[in-house]
């Protein structure tokens, strides 16, 4: 690795920190999931298959 890559993934991480980008793929959630659901003591029920 060059002494220029170096210094420039160096300052990249320093921008990165300083000033960081939104990434909303880091941001999104759907909600809560089964496992919240029975913490929360309601009984979740699996939709059965037509057979």
């Amino acid at each position: 690795m060059s002494l220029w890559t170096h210094m420039a993934s160096c300052a990249i991480a320093v921008r990165e920190f300083l000033i960081p980008r939104y990434r909303p793929e880091r941001h999104y959630m759907r909600g809560p999931g089964p496992a919240c659901a029975r913490r929360m003591g309601f009984i979740v029920r699996e939709q059965a298959m037509p057979r």
